[in-house]
């Protein structure tokens, strides 16, 4: 995955940070569970996490921790992105997921990738 390369210190190994990440996706999936962030589609089909801090994140996008949920996570994880995008009137889109559309204000403007 493209976060495997962005590193968060200088000397981390790519097996570090790929168990950093698994680490992150998985208290996203807790915080998710708890009630304490939301998930939710925009207008082009991307995804972001409503209350999911940046402090939490540790350098993991959005797009990056969707994709590690449908590859990975929790049939319960899956079903709160089912209905986000039922509650959207959309699916996630592959091709904006991939292409780096992304908010960085819980999904009230949304933008291209940098």
């Amino acid at each position: 995955m493209a976060c495997d390369s962005r590193f968060m210190f200088q000397g981390q190994t790519v097996a570090q940070r790929k168990t950093e990440i698994k680490d992150v996706v998985e208290k996203l999936e807790k915080l998710i569970a708890a009630g304490q962030v939301r998930p939710k589609v925009g207008p082009q089909g991307a995804v972001t996490f409503v209350g999911w801090a940046d402090s939490e994140k540790r350098m993991v996008t959005d797009a990056c921790a969707y994709r590690r949920i449908m590859a990975t996570g929790t049939a319960a994880t899956k079903l709160k992105l089912m209905q986000a995008e039922q509650l959207a009137g959309r699916s996630v889109s592959r091709q904006a997921v991939g292409q780096g559309v992304h908010s960085h204000d819980g999904g009230k403007s949304w933008h291209s990738g940098h």
